[in-house]
C-alpha cells in the first residue's frame, strides 16, 4: 500500500508549479516568435516531421486584420509566463488569471487543430507545438487545483 503524500511534499510540490509553468510557457513563447519572424518576413518555414506547414501557415486563417495568429500566441505566452513568475513571487491571484488565461488559450488551441484536421487539410508541426504547449499549461492548471486540496 503506498503511502499518500505528506502536506509538506505537497507544499513543495505546488511550490514548484510556477516555476514548472514558466519554462514551459517559455517553450510556447519561442515557438510563437519563430513563427511570428517567418510569417512577417515571408520565409518558408521548414517542416521535417509532418508535411503542411506551408498550407497550414499561408492559409487565409494564419491571421487575424493582418497580425499573424502566432503573435497573438506569442503575447499569450508572454503573459502566462509573467502571470507563472507572478505566482512564484507569492501573488496569488496571479494564478487564479493564469487558469483563466491558460482555458482561453487551450481552447484556441483546439479550435485551431480542428481547422488544420478538418478545414485546411494539412498539419504544421510548430503549430503542433503551440498546441501541446498551451493544453500542457491548461492541464497545469486544472491539476493545480487538485495539488493544493
Amino acid at each position: 500500500m503506498t503511502e499518500s503524500p505528506g502536506p509538506e511534499e505537497v507544499d513543495q510540490r505546488s511550490r514548484s508549479l510556477p516555476y514548472i509553468t514558466a519554462i514551459v510557457a517559455l517553450i510556447g513563447l519561442a515557438d510563437s516568435i519563430y513563427l511570428t519572424i517567418h510569417h512577417l518576413t515571408a520565409e518558408p518555414v521548414p517542416c521535417s516531421l509532418v508535411s503542411g506547414c506551408e498550407t497550414v501557415l499561408t492559409s487565409a486563417y494564419a491571421e487575424i486584420a493582418g497580425i499573424p495568429i502566432a503573435a497573438f500566441g506569442a503575447a499569450a505566452y508572454f503573459a502566462a509566463f509573467s502571470l507563472a513568475v507572478y505566482t512564484a513571487y507569492g501573488v496569488r491571484s496571479a494564478w487564479v488569471l493564469f487558469g483563466i488565461l491558460s482555458g482561453v488559450m487551450a481552447a484556441v488551441s483546439v479550435w485551431l487543430l480542428y481547422l488544420q484536421a478538418f478545414v485546411i487539410g494539412a498539419f504544421c508541426q510548430f503549430c503542433l507545438v503551440s498546441a501541446a504547449t498551451s493544453i500542457t499549461l491548461f492541464l497545469i492548471a486544472i491539476f493545480s487545483r487538485f495539488w493544493r486540496r
